[in-house]
């Protein structure tokens, strides 16, 4: 008998075939719309594997109605949206999908830290809105990126690649981890700090690191007055690491000069967000990873990593290793 499997989000059909072959597949049909919290509920009760997005929240609530539930398989990196412990507790393994995306999450990054420092958004928009009258000295100046500190907080795969990039401009690249790694320092170039120290040294402060109960609000007020009159937060890691409203304050008292954030505390981000009203912030809707390439190879390897669990098969991104 196959096992019934359920997608919380329309996917390639190429992907939908793929896990035909191994079960009963329904998927929620919807592409921009999250599965409702009440069908979710209903379709657990009858599944064995779910293939699931971080916009979906499968909590206690919802595992103790899934009392054939053998497999969580999230398109993502991060799992936050998923109580792990409570999985394991269950025999239910979860898996991820790391190293796929590594690359272009990084290159969206380093994009928001080019982008904000040179202020192109607010170039684009006062150029479309007619103001440009003439060329002026000090018209639209950013920050220079050539040669610049970055603090890297959380040096993952993700933070390692980032670095790579920080060297072709020859910035002078810090890190903060919660374990130091000497094999990256000799092998990229970097130097670790404290995170205070990494704080007020850098023009460029990267956040990278998972979201935890640890990292709840790591960069809040205390950490954004250790930072440069001149610095730039890049944020595209999770959106609870940054306390936004201290990241408000901190922007229009003049703290700190800009903010590049792709990730927030509540997504999707109401348009009237106070940070979305500050010029000195650029935001994009959790694209990190949003190359067509890149998202396929993530449904590719949800998909196969569903397939795996099911079968019994040893898979090597399970990250609550159960019995």
């Amino acid at each position: 008998m196959k096992p019934n499997i359920f997608i919380t989000r329309k996917i390639n059909e190429s992907i939908v075939q793929q896990l035909q072959k191994y079960g009963e597949v329904e998927m929620w049909d919807e592409e921009e719309v999250p599965v409702p919290r009440q069908i979710l509920e209903e379709k657990i009760e009858n599944i064995h594997g779910i293939f699931c997005l971080l916009t979906d929240t499968i909590d206690q609530a919802l595992l103790e109605r899934g009392k054939h539930l053998k497999a969580i398989s999230n398109m993502a990196v991060g799992y936050n949206n998923i109580d792990i412990s409570y999985a394991r507790k269950l025999g239910i393994p979860v898996t991820n999908t790391p190293d796929v995306l590594t690359e272009t999450t990084a290159d969206l990054t380093f994009a928001l830290l080019m982008v904000t420092a040179r202020r192109i958004t607010e170039s684009e928009r006062y150029l479309r809105e007619g103001k440009w009258q003439t060329w002026s000295p000090m018209l639209l100046t950013g920050q220079d990126i050539y040669g610049a500190t970055l603090g890297i907080i959380g040096m993952g795969r993700i933070g390692e690649a980032l670095a790579k990039r920080a060297n072709g401009f020859s910035m002078n690249v810090l890190y903060h981890n919660r374990n130091r790694k000497y094999n990256v320092e000799k092998k990229l170039g970097v130097s670790y700090a404290e995170l205070h120290k990494l704080l007020e040294q850098s023009d460029f402060v990267c956040v990278m690191t998972p979201y935890t109960k640890e990292t709840h609000h790591l960069i809040a007020d205390k950490e954004l007055k250790q930072m440069k009159r001149t610095a730039v937060l890049i944020n595209t890691s999770r959106g609870g690491v940054v306390d936004e409203q201290a990241l408000y304050d901190a922007l229009v008292n003049g703290e700190i000069w800009g903010a590049g954030l792709d990730v927030f505390e509540q997504e999707p981000l109401p348009h009237d967000h106070p940070l979305l009203q500050l010029d000195q912030v650029v935001a994009t809707p959790h694209i990190g990873s949003a190359s067509i390439a890149t998202r396929l190879k993530m449904a590719q390897l949800a998909a196969t990593n569903l397939i795996q669990m099911l079968n019994g098969q040893k898979n090597q991104y399970i990250i609550n290793q159960v019995k």
